[in-house]
């Protein structure tokens, strides 16, 4: 093994690799159909699904994908439109509009090949009647301050919708629709990947109003009237607008684990998968692998030194200060600090999108000797917790990880290396 750091990164590296749509993808397309060949999509890997699917497909095509700012790569046939995430604009509520335009109209001998990742719940953002793009704004930022797990936000999502939720394949009706997802939520569902848009929803107006309650959630009257007069109800499981759904998935957070762990058995370091699925506060997390990777350390318990840690999923963040701050650090920030620069422990959590919060980082990397260089600086782990400032300490300590847009996303990925 080289040097901790570096070994950390380049697990993180693979993990990355093994959910590039190019990799993936093109085993999962379905033949040609007699009529007309539609791409559509939303989603941080949008624009590099597209690629791929304009590389492998054998005949004529054309469409269009919504991707975030600066995730945008060449295509030919399928134009690419950028929008805003994690809270929408108006840019991706026309692309929205657009992509509505594009299905409308098919047949039986069409074929509509719609690409889906993570992140397009907000780029794919096309309020129901009634509501305006303020008011989905608002929900969204509310939801994503409560510390809401993702499967709560996208309930809510949907029902304030006219595209997710099913909504796109009722659009799509009656050409064939084939659904290539790309996942970044725990348990790897469709209905929670870009709040399922070609997906029957089996949930309601009242639970996205009992989230709501729930959370402590003020939302804009026209919101609440929505919701509580039933007029936001999705598309349900058994409408024959929907059919048989054939839904593929490409990449999963499981794939880019085991990627990483079987770099880390190259290298000679025992690597354990211990969920692709973790949710919960991040720093509750990052305080519960403290205590795992301690056991390890001082007693070979449940995995004998030296191993690595590996873990998945998407955890959360009730944000009460006014720092700079990802899920991805702030799990570090409470791994450091129970940790307290134990000798022989190392870790790297990242986002695999490339951006952990709204910063244009992955996340970042903790050593043995962070505590003494933060407190050198006047940093401590304590301190930036209270403020929700994960990236400002990593990045004054010199340890963030930046990756640029990394054209997928299969979300958060752990590493804890103990030695």
């Amino acid at each position: 093994m080289t040097e901790p750091g570096d070994f950390l990164r380049r697990l993180f590296a693979a993990a990355v690799a093994a959910a590039d749509p190019a990799v993936s993808l093109a085993r999962h397309l379905p033949g040609p159909p007699r009529g007309r060949t539609i791409v559509i999509g939303a989603g941080k890997a949008a624009a590099a699904m597209a690629r791929a699917v304009e590389t492998a497909w054998p005949g004529e095509l054309s469409g269009l994908v919504v991707t975030r700012y600066g995730h945008a790569t060449p295509t030919s046939r399928i134009e690419v439109v950028e929008a805003a995430h994690p809270v929408p604009d108006a840019a991706g509520e026309a692309a929205a509009r657009r992509i509505l335009d594009l299905v409308a109209g098919l047949t039986p001998d069409d074929l509509v090949l719609c690409l889906i990742s993570g992140g397009g719940s907000s780029l794919l953002s096309l309020p129901a009647p009634g509501l305006t793009l303020a008011d989905k704004q608002a929900v969204n930022r509310a939801l994503l301050k409560s510390g809401a797990a993702i499967g709560e936000m996208n309930c809510v999502r949907r029902h304030l919708s006219a595209i997710k939720g099913g909504r796109l394949a009722a659009a799509c009706h009656p050409a064939k629709l084939v659904t290539l997802l790309i996942s970044d939520t725990p348990g790897d569902d469709p209905l929670d990947i870009a709040s399922g848009p070609t997906i029957a929803d089996p949930t309601s107006c009242s639970d996205a109003l009992a989230i709501l309650a729930s959370r402590r959630i003020a939302v804009p009257p026209a919101v609440r009237e929505h919701l509580e007069s039933g007029a936001g109800e999705s598309v349900k499981p058994g409408d024959p607008r929907l059919g048989t759904p054939d839904l593929r998935v490409i990449a999963t957070p499981l794939m880019a684990l085991q990627a990483a762990a079987a770099l880390a058995q190259r290298e000679g370091v025992p690597a354990y998968i211990l969920g692709d699925a973790i949710e919960g506060e991040a720093r509750e997390v990052g305080r519960v692998m403290a205590g795992i990777a301690k056991s390890v350390s001082a007693h070979g318990l449940p995995f004998a030194a030296p191993c690595v840690l590996l873990s998945g999923g998407e955890t959360t963040v009730t944000v009460r200060g006014q720092g700079r701050g990802g899920r991805n650090v702030e799990f570090l920030l409470a791994l450091g600090a129970e940790l307290a620069g134990h000798p022989g422990i190392h870790a790297l959590a990242g986002d695999t999108d490339g951006v952990d919060g709204i910063e244009e980082i992955a996340g970042a990397v903790l050593a043995p000797d962070t505590p003494l260089r933060a407190a050198a600086r006047g940093l401590s782990f304590a301190d930036s917790l209270d403020r929700n400032d994960g990236h400002g300490f990593f990045e004054a300590l010199g340890d963030a990880v930046i990756t640029g847009p990394t054209l997928t996303n299969v979300n958060d990925f752990r590493a804890v290396l103990i030695v």
